[in-house]
């Protein structure tokens, strides 16, 4: 597994998938309020402003700004929380994600943004899971964030107790980076190209004769199933979400040079010989109190980790 540079500032696409693709996801009532609740509750305690995700039957994904450099404990309670909340819903025991890594992508650009987000929000139209994006039965999280509208959540009584630490109900405001300019203008091109993308898929299905899943069918799935089509395996784990080549090229060479330095500051280290690390090693400045080098000059520095 390669080192990833996790600085302040980035801007996140995060991809996760259910163990054996099973529906451990699916939407009910309960689900759909401990992934709100889960993914509100872990932001709050790290800082981390959610723009859009979406939670499928099998996966989840979600597009986020990382302001304090708290991206990886982010993930680590938002995903432990959940998966506990449904072993406990479903009375299992096992994993609930998959042993792979999770997929995470530096967002380059307002407009790779728009594309991320444009891909998290039709997800269920792409799938054939439904004909419209508001048809699909998960949280309404398409227009929380069109309609500025918080998303509420109680605390899963299934699985936290009530006299413990965690907030009796929680509130998730979705929002936009402060980057973007225009707000109403950027969100308004978003529903324009979701609509798009409505409209592209019901040509496809009048062209091929087929319909989708609905919603009905969709509710009625058990748990335990998967889909019945073969998943792609080994394909490319990007790390850089860009459609300029340039941009593209710039940062994955920047990534490259941060890789070397990683893994000669890693072997000096090693050897008892003094060693600085380059601005962005997390796990080693976490748990082994490593000497990391400065940010560069205007660079936001890493707050304190959160406990």
């Amino acid at each position: 597994m390669k080192p990833r540079r996790v600085v302040p500032g980035t801007t996140c696409f995060n991809t996760r998938r259910c163990t054996q693709r099973q529906f451990l996801l699916r939407p009910d009532e309960e689900t759909n309020n401990a992934f709100v609740y889960c993914l509100a509750e872990a932001a709050q305690r790290f800082n981390i402003h959610i723009i859009l995700p979406q939670m499928m039957s099998n996966h989840e994904h979600a597009a986020y700004l990382d302001p304090d450099g708290n991206d990886v404990e982010f993930r680590q309670r938002f995903h432990g929380h959940l998966a506990k909340c449904q072993n406990a819903l479903r009375g299992r025991w096992e994993n609930v994600w998959s042993s792979e890594e999770p997929c995470v992508v530096e967002v380059m650009t307002p407009e790779d943004l728009m594309e991320k987000l444009v891909y998290i929000a039709t997800n269920p139209v792409k799938d054939g899971l439904v004909e419209r994006v508001h048809h699909w039965p998960g949280p309404k999280f398409v227009r929380a964030l069109l309609t500025g509208t918080p998303l509420r959540a109680r605390r899963p009584k299934h699985f936290f107790r009530e006299d413990g630490p965690m907030p009796d109900t929680v509130e998730l405001h979705l929002r936009l980076p402060d980057y973007i300019p225009d707000h109403a203008g950027f969100l308004a091109e978003l529903e324009r190209r979701v609509r798009l993308v409505e409209e592209e898929g019901a040509k496809a299905r009048i062209a091929s004769g087929r319909g989708v899943v609905g919603r009905r069918r969709i509710l009625r799935q058990s748990w335990r199933d998967s889909p019945t089509s073969n998943e792609p395996r080994r394909g490319l784990r990007p790390r850089v979400a860009a459609r300029s080549k340039w941009v593209r090229i710039a940062k994955l060479q920047r990534n490259t040079e941060w890789e070397q330095a990683y893994r000669s500051a890693r072997l000096r280290w090693l050897a008892g010989l003094p060693a600085v690390f380059p601005y962005g090693t997390y796990w080693l400045r976490k748990y082994a109190n490593v000497t990391v080098a400065p940010p560069p000059v205007g660079s936001p520095a890493p707050v304190p980790l959160p406990r």
